[in-house]
């Protein structure tokens, strides 16, 4: 039985994690920490454990396997600092931090204690991608040449962050960016886990909706690699339809998603042909419960976590690309 502590439960996906943990038979709920009492312990009421404004007594308790970090994105450093010693696994919700020193502080503890942090990013261990990933590295596309990703949703014209308990959506110092900070995490991290290693950044990040002002609400970067690519990635909260769609082109041919028959390949003048699907891998609550049962290779987590401290420093080049209208390069973490 994997014996769980929430630290903190601000983040909006912190209900589902809250579910997932109750409903399954090889995970138990013990502790909730929360800096909210009247959060914390609406969710402790609501899935049980037992609620504290202790930090230390939660992060110090001999029952608790593994820990979920839920809070507030600029807030999440404090919490990996209190719980990295333990030597307990982290799932920490995505973006790992908002800034590139805070990663490499993080990072400094993981390195010096051994411990296993893992972020809630999904997109690069499905089925799908997992054999988009496999195809891509096969040399298939032959010299690859562009890229695109959108990830997006319609959250500010939505009003999703309206309630006090997510207020803090629309708040810089909380959330340390809006839209391209919330969802352009997401594509940033896969589009280097396929990809590889961002050199500089060229991005426009601004707020055209006036919904949640204080923060932006749309965003479309360019990426240069390492290996040469240049990809274009978009995120939103004022996107009201159309497809995420991710594409990958190369000089033999173009992977890209097919309607409803998922990803594809085509060369030139051929009929496209279905990408083989790849191992799925776990994510989130079950990628902490593996890492929990020793279930999951430590090199998995420590190649992902490469990847996400990259996305940090990736964002943090974009963000100042919009400010100073220029490229900027990528900080090596």
């Amino acid at each position: 039985m994997a014996n769980i502590a929430f630290l903190s439960t601000a983040h909006t996906h912190t209900r589902g994690f809250l579910k997932t943990v109750d409903e399954k038979e090889n995970a138990n709920l013990v502790a909730i920490w929360d800096d909210m009492e009247s959060r914390g312990q609406g969710f402790r009421d609501e899935y049980g454990g037992d609620y504290s404004n202790d930090l230390d007594a939660v992060i110090s308790r001999d029952d608790v396997d593994g820990f979920i970090v839920c809070a507030e994105n600029t807030r999440h450093l404090p919490l990996l600092e209190a719980a990295i010693p333990t030597g307990k696994p982290i799932f920490c919700e995505k973006p790992f931090t908002t800034t590139t020193a805070d990663a490499i502080a993080a990072v400094d503890l993981i390195r010096e204690h051994g411990t296993i942090v893992h972020m809630g990013y999904f997109q690069p261990f499905t089925e799908a991608m997992q054999g988009v990933i496999s195809h891509v590295q096969s040399g298939a596309l032959g010299d690859m040449t562009h890229a695109k990703y959108r990830n997006a949703h319609h959250a500010a014209y939505g009003r999703w962050f309206d309630s006090d308990a997510l207020r803090w959506f629309g708040d810089r110092e909380l959330a340390g960016g809006g839209a391209f900070m919330d969802m352009g995490t997401h594509a940033i991290h896969l589009m280097r886990t396929v990809l590889g290693p961002v050199t500089e950044a060229f991005a426009t990040i601004s707020n055209v909706s006036g919904i949640y002002p204080d923060v932006d609400d749309n965003g479309v970067a360019l990426l240069r690699f390492e290996n040469g690519v240049v990809a274009t990635v978009e995120a939103s909260w004022v996107q009201t339809g159309g497809p995420k769609a991710f594409e990958i082109v190369g000089s033999t041919a173009t992977i890209y998603e097919f309607a409803d028959r998922g990803f594809v390949t085509a060369e030139p003048r051929e009929d496209p042909v279905d990408v083989p699907l790849g191992a799925e891998r776990p994510t989130r609550v079950d990628r902490l419960i593996a890492a929990i049962e020793g279930t999951v290779p430590r090199q998995e987590y420590d190649a992902d976590l490469s990847c996400a401290v990259d996305a940090v420093a990736i964002m943090e080049a974009c963000y100042a690309s919009s400010e100073s209208g220029k490229w900027e390069s990528v900080a090596k973490v």
